[in-house]
Order: structure tokens, then C-alpha cells, then sequence
């Protein structure tokens, strides 16, 4: 049987510090780190990590970034190859995700803790690829009635 290598995945900033709440997976299965290249400062001790190109929709330049992301990706799935991908999200994260899949990998998506009566835009398409899809809080099963409530990360 292959050995589960697990994928941590996040932009920076809340949904980083939300990703960290995992971090007896992380110590549990060999497991790297994706984040976003920022001036945040990131405390992933221990941990493998890889950066890609922090993107806002709202720029010009976003294809490019994207496209810019999605060779990262390959070459952190070429490196890495992960059996399972955990992200909460953002956009940043959307080509390692949609790799990880392409490849035969499991996607989870946590939604952010902040979501509580909406939805993020990458929740929304992560909810229609993901595996496994979690909320954290019990009125986004309406928003997401197939996701799985297990209370927050926290």
C-alpha cells in the first residue's frame, strides 16, 4: 500500500493560521506546506514549504499570475507527488488543487471560519471537485448541504 503524502495548502494571512490548527496531521504524515509569497510572516517550523505567487482577481495581471501558479503547481506535483491535497483555499491555491486531482489525488476543502452565512468564491468551486468538503459553522450546511460539519478548527 503507498504511503498517504499530504499536501497543506493555503493562501497566507487567516486561511494560513487556519491551516496551522492541522498541524498534528502534518507531524502525523509526511507532508509539505503551499502558501503565498507575502511580507505575512509564515511559522511553519519543521515543515517543507513552497510559495506561489500571491493573486486578486481584481488585477489585470491575474491570467498571469494564475498561468504563473498553475507552473508551480506542476512542478510541486513533479516534486512532491501528494496522494491527498487540504486547503483552505484561496485563490492561489485553485491549480495545485485542480494538479492534485488531475493526478488521481483526494481533495479536502475546509471553508474558511469566517464564512459563516456565505460563501467564498473559491468554496464554491472547490465544493464541486472536493472529495471531502468541510464548514465550519452549522448554517453553511444549507449553503453547502453535502459538506461535512465537525464544528471549527480552533
Amino acid at each position: 500500500m503507498k504511503k498517504k503524502k499530504i499536501c497543506f495548502a493555503a493562501s497566507s494571512g487567516g486561511h494560513y493560521e487556519q491551516l496551522m490548527m492541522l498541524r498534528p496531521l502534518m507531524d502525523k504524515y509526511d507532508s509539505f506546506v503551499v502558501t503565498e509569497k507575502t511580507f505575512y510572516d509564515i511559522a511553519a517550523s519543521g515543515e517543507k514549504l513552497y510559495y506561489m505567487h500571491q493573486v486578486n482577481r481584481k488585477e489585470k495581471t491575474f491570467p498571469l499570475w494564475m498561468l504563473l501558479n498553475a507552473f508551480k503547481a506542476l512542478n510541486i506535483m513533479f516534486r512532491e507527488r501528494p496522494n491527498v491535497i487540504i486547503t483552505t483555499g484561496v485563490l492561489a491555491m485553485i491549480p495545485l488543487c485542480l494538479l492534485v486531482k488531475l493526478f488521481g489525488g483526494k481533495l479536502i476543502y475546509i471553508e474558511s471560519f469566517a464564512k459563516v452565512t456565505s460563501a467564498t468564491e473559491t468554496g464554491k468551486l472547490m465544493y464541486k471537485l472536493a472529495d471531502q468538503f468541510y464548514v465550519q459553522w452549522e448554517p453553511m450546511k444549507q449553503i453547502y448541504p453535502e459538506a461535512l460539519f465537525l464544528g471549527g478548527i480552533y
